[in-house]
Parts: C-alpha cells; structure tokens; sequence
C-alpha cells in the first residue's frame, strides 16, 4: 500500500475497496451516472457504486477474482470498453511505475477517478499530472484489512486529458 504501511504487498496491489472509500466520491457523481471500471478485481468498486446511484457498462481485471469481469490489462482499455460510460472509477494500484502510465491513458479517453494516496498531490513526481486534476475528493485513512486501518490518508483524484488550468480558466 503506501509508504509508511508495515503489511505485506498482496501481488498486484489487489485490495478490495471497501464502501467507506466510495461514499465520499458518490456525492461529487451527477444523478444516473456511468461508469467503465478496468481495475475491478472482485468486484467491489463496481458494487459500491451501483448502490450510489451509478450504473457499470463494463469492467475488467488483469486477473479478475469475478466470472463477469473481462480479463484485461489497463492498456488494451479503449472506446469500445468504453461505450455508454461517462467515466473511468477506478481504485488502481498505487505503485507510480503503473498508476502514472494508466492516469495518461485514462484520461484521454473519459473523464476519470482514481483512488490513491492524498500525498500524490504533493510529491514533485506528480507534477506532469497534477495539470490534468480537476477536482481531489478526501478520503481519509481507510479499514482495508478488515479491522486494521491503514497508515496513509487516501483521496479521490479526477483527471482530464487537458491541461485543467487552460480547460476551466482559459489561460
């Protein structure tokens, strides 16, 4: 998980995100929303926000842990996937050698949140990104292991393929 966790890394950084992480996004989700989630493991995400209103057009997994979920790598992630969703939600592994190249290629693609480390947002690493975040929705530390908390404060992060300043301030 993140920097300061003690936990043994699962392969593929594979934590179920549990529905106190989701509640926090579901409110800045208009009514009726969409969405494609190409990092779904078992499924929870896409339950979670089913229950907050949403509807999944697809999902998939590098290994899915679910018969419903295509197996997919995030990069073979195009158009097609993509019909009918207004977004890209997804909680993806949080390791930068991954998440940098899926923030790039998601957001040209949908608009799209992730749920990571609120930390990001003030390492010089994500400078080349942070110009694509239009809004970071707090978390806080999050239960993924049953009853054990994690060490780090999460957040919501939304991308667009623009340049945010220029996209909604004109400069």
């Amino acid at each position: 998980m993140g920097k300061r966790s003690n936990f043994e890394r699962k392969p593929r950084d594979f934590y179920p995100t549990p529905f106190k992480a989701v509640e926090p996004l579901v409110l800045h989700l208009p009514n009726g929303f969409t969405f494609a989630e190409p990092c779904a493991g078992d499924g929870a995400l896409v339950l979670h926000l089913e229950l907050g209103g949403g509807r999944c057009m697809w999902s998939s997994d590098i290994e899915p842990q679910q018969y419903n979920i295509e197996t997919m790598d995030y990069s073979q992630v195009g158009e097609q996937e993509l019909l009918g969703s207004d977004y890209i939600i997804t909680n993806p592994p949080w390791d930068r050698k991954i998440l940098h190249p899926m923030i790039d290629h998601f957001s040209t693609l949908r608009p799209t949140w992730l749920l990571f480390d609120a930390d990001w947002a003030h390492i010089k690493k994500s400078a080349p990104y942070i110009k694509k975040c239009a809004k970071i929705v707090s978390v806080g530390r999050i239960s993924w292991f049953g009853n054990m908390t994690g060490k780090d404060n999460c957040a919501w992060y939304l991308f667009y393929s623009d340049n945010v300043e220029t996209k909604f301030y004109g400069r």
